[in-house]
């Protein structure tokens, strides 16, 4: 069976498709709630992974033992780190680094996991391209782009780590998933996308318009998802 895993952090991120699942049941596994049933005709399992990398690690495995997953879209919010990116601006994934793996005092670049032959983690192309066709359908009026996104356990609000971060690895938006994600994925050979709304802008103004704007990232994350899975055609 073919199925789609759908990914949030947070409850904002995942309410709207779960309000809009058709007899969904729940299942419990390692402190996560799996919501499997049908969105749009098709075969999802919809969860919270909870914030942070090790979530999201544990969260895109068990999608992809317990339930069958054979695609996987992460949906939610990010702070944007390209100058060019403002509040309301969606980011879709050519691929994911983890800018917290920094082990450069042995000889390694900063994002290179050592002893190991990946560490950038390329979406599909096919969903990449997918979320694109949808994100442009229902945002006209905010920026789409396709762009690395950075991950890392840390909540980014300094304007000289903003400046480092898209000079340095060339980075978009920075949230606290993508990367783990993708790298789940990559390891088990899922086709995976990330779409981030920015909802703030990662520079130190972010604890007076987060939580403002995330539920209105959060709606445009579920529009493009709903977008998405109308015209998915899975094989």
């Amino acid at each position: 069976m073919s199925r789609i895993g759908i990914i949030g952090a947070m409850d904002e991120e995942i309410q709207h498709i779960l309000d809009a699942m058709k007899d969904y049941e729940e299942k419990r596994k390692a402190g996560i709630t799996f919501y499997v049933g049908t969105f749009n005709g098709y075969d999802v399992v919809l969860c919270k992974s909870g914030v942070g990398k090790v979530n999201a690690s544990v969260c895109t495995q068990i999608l992809i033992d317990e339930f069958a997953a054979s695609n996987i879209v992460f949906t939610g919010v990010a702070g944007a780190v390209n100058p060019d990116l403002k509040i309301g601006d969606i980011v879709v994934s050519t691929d994911c680094v983890q800018h917290d793996m920094d082990v450069r005092a042995l000889g390694f670049k900063l994002g290179e996991i050592p002893y190991t032959e990946v560490s950038v983690f390329k979406a599909d192309e096919r969903l990449v391209d997918l979320a694109i066709t949808a994100s442009k359908e229902i945002v006209d009026d905010k920026k789409i782009v396709s762009g690395r996104i950075l991950s890392g356990d840390q909540f980014i609000a300094d304007r000289d780590k903003v400046k480092f971060l898209h000079e340095e690895l060339n980075g978009y938006c920075t949230e606290m998933e993508g990367a783990a994600v993708g790298q789940v994925c990559s390891m088990n050979s899922i086709p995976f996308v990330i779409i981030r709304s920015m909802s703030d802008q990662a520079d130190g103004s972010a604890d007076m318009n987060f939580l403002e704007f995330t539920k209105l990232a959060s709606k445009n994350s579920f529009e493009i998802v709903n977008e998405m899975v109308k015209n998915w055609n899975l094989n």
